[in-house]
C-alpha cells in the first residue's frame, strides 16, 4: 500500500517543508499563525468527515513531520484525538518515538490524555488557539505540562489564532443543535 495514502485513510497527512526563501523573512509570531493554519486545515477534515473539528500538526526544524484530525467516531477509538494521532504519526515519521525539539500544534487546548502524550513524546514546545473550559489541561482546568512533580516540561504558547478555532468548534456545535443553529 502506498504510504501517502495509508496515513491519509487514518486521518494523518505528511507534507514537505516551507520554501527556504520564506524562512529566512518570517518571525516567529508569524511561523506559529502559519502552521495554526495547516491545523486549521485538518479541523475542517475533521468537520467534513462529522468529527469535533480539532486539528494539530507537528513540526520539527522548520519541517512539518505530520498532521492529524479528530477521528475518534471513524476509528471507533476514544483516543484518535487529533493530538494523538498527529503525533502517532510524527514519530513514525521520524523513527522515534521521542520526538524531542518538536513543536505541536492544536486548534484548541488540549485534554489531559493529549498533554501526557505530548509528555511522553517529549515535544519541546506546544502552540495552541482556543482554550477548552470544559476539558483544556495546559492551563483551563490542570496544567500538567509545567507541572514541577513531572520530569519533563513543555514550552507553551496559547491564542495562536484562537477566535478563528474557537468559531470553528462554535460554528460546528452549533449546527447540530436542533433547529439547525438557532439560537
Amino acid at each position: 500500500m502506498d504510504r501517502a495514502s495509508d496515513y491519509e485513510s487514518e486521518g494523518q497527512r505528511f507534507a514537505e517543508g516551507v520554501d527556504p526563501a520564506e524562512r529566512l523573512t518570517m518571525d516567529g509570531k508569524h511561523w506559529d499563525e502559519h502552521w495554526m493554519g495547516l491545523a486549521l486545515e485538518e479541523a475542517a477534515r475533521a468537520a467534513q468527515a462529522g468529527e469535533v473539528p480539532v486539528g494539530a500538526v507537528v513540526v520539527l526544524d522548520g519541517r512539518l513531520l505530520a498532521g492529524g484530525h479528530n477521528a475518534s467516531i471513524a476509528h471507533h477509538d476514544p483516543t484518535a484525538h487529533a493530538e494523538i494521532v498527529a503525533l502517532r504519526a510524527a514519530a513514525q515519521e521520524a523513527g522515534n518515538y521521542r520526538l524531542t525539539g518538536a513543536t505541536l500544534y492544536a486548534t484548541i487546548e488540549p485534554c489531559a490524555m493529549c498533554c501526557g502524550a505530548a509528555l511522553h513524546a517529549r515535544i519541546a514546545r506546544l502552540v495552541y488557539g482556543a482554550d477548552d473550559a470544559k476539558a483544556g489541561a495546559v492551563r483551563s482546568l490542570h496544567r500538567l505540562l509545567d507541572d514541577p512533580r513531572l520530569n519533563h516540561r513543555v514550552e507553551v504558547t496559547a491564542g495562536v489564532r484562537a477566535e478563528e478555532c474557537g468559531a470553528r468548534l462554535s460554528d460546528f456545535f452549533r449546527a447540530k443543535r436542533p433547529g439547525g443553529g438557532s439560537p
